[in-house]
């Protein structure tokens, strides 16, 4: 027989999704500081300094995956891996991906125009063999990076923040969360009023990728592309990473609230208005995908046909069905034998 699922109250169930966003948020900074050190031991020990940030972003995607995965398994016993780190598959992956790019690179780039149209970029090219093996391996660090982190701040913790206080007030915990994680890890830069609000416009964006489809496809596209099309392609700085102009070198002079200083494109005075037009675009492009993996199951109404109907329901039905018509039978008005009157 199988057996009816557990109820929990409430309250209750918020409790427990509380408690696991706080775990989980305990195993992201731990996994962050394993994933340093594992990466800087290999270093070290094979000489290969390139190489420090791609392997810091591969411990910790393992890191998390693994830590997420028991965290899941304590309350529930077999839970699809993919879908408890935010990654499910589906046939639109790809094409979620890749529009969440567009729309980053498109955000960098007007934010980049009025700095080259003023004159305010002086561009520097290096083309020597290192520089384009140094841009492989920089485009795959920003990819691993940017699934960490999305991993870490839009993955298993928001999904159990959403169940725990609902979808508002969790994109806004995340994105405080985000923006002060992003301070942190600014290095020797002293992060602005600025930069923190361009901090937390950005994890709205992101967030919004998530709610809008239930998966990290389209907010890992658009952060790779942000960060990506800032460093790599137009060599400008990014805040929390170095050494990502490889090809391409610019630097940009001016006014701060033009160029961002020190702080790249994500200190320019026009970031926070692009993102925040980014959100829009990210509502407008995922209507299909909002419709395919949001929206909730349709549940019919009525008495299922596959078990019995309630003793009650059958009685009404039987009280109210109409008395059965009487049998009446219609014999022939001329008779259908011979006579048996002689002819005259």
């Amino acid at each position: 027989m199988p057996q009816s699922p557990i109820q929990i109250p409430p309250r209750l169930h918020r409790s427990l999704q509380l408690a696991l966003f706080a775990a989980s948020i305990t195993w992201v900074v731990a996994s962050t500081e394993l994933a340093s050190r594992a990466a800087r031991g290999l270093v070290v020990r094979f000489a290969w300094s390139d190489g420090y940030l791609l392997l810091e972003g591969v411990f910790r995607i393992f890191l998390l995956t693994l830590g997420f995965a028991m965290l899941e398994g304590i309350v529930r016993r077999g839970a699809p891996l993919r879908q408890t780190v935010g990654l499910p598959r589906r046939p639109t992956a790809a094409q979620e991906w890749a529009t969440g790019a567009a729309i980053g690179w498109s955000v960098v780039l007007i934010a980049v125009l009025p700095m080259a149209i003023a004159g305010r970029l002086s561009i520097r090219l290096w083309l020597e063999p290192r520089s384009y093996w140094l841009l492989g391996l920089n485009l795959a660090t920003v990819a691993l990076l940017t699934l960490a982190s999305e991993m870490a701040l839009r993955g298993y913790p928001y999904q159990r923040l959403i169940d725990s206080i609902g979808p508002t007030w969790a994109t806004v915990a995340m994105a405080v969360l985000s923006a002060l994680g992003a301070g942190l890890a600014m290095q020797h830069l002293v992060p602005t009023y600025l930069s923190m609000i361009v901090g937390v416009v950005l994890a709205v964006a992101l967030s919004s990728a998530w709610l809008r489809t239930n998966g990290l496809w389209l907010g890992w596209g658009l952060h790779f592309a942000w960060i990506a099309s800032a460093g790599i392609l137009f060599g400008l700085p990014v805040p929390g990473i170095d050494n990502l102009s490889t090809v391409v070198e610019t630097r940009a002079i001016g006014a701060r609230w033009l160029t961002g200083g020190e702080m790249g494109p994500a200190g320019a005075l026009l970031m926070p208005l692009l993102l925040l037009g980014a959100i829009v675009a990210v509502v407008a492009v995922s209507r299909d995908w909002a419709w395919d993996y949001t929206r909730k199951p349709l549940i019919p109404g009525g008495i299922p046909m596959d078990v019995p109907a309630p003793a009650a329901h059958e009685a009404m039905e039987r009280q109210s069905a109409p008395a059965a018509p009487a049998l009446v039978q219609i014999l022939p008005a001329t008779p259908q034998g011979r006579s048996v009157e002689p002819e005259s």
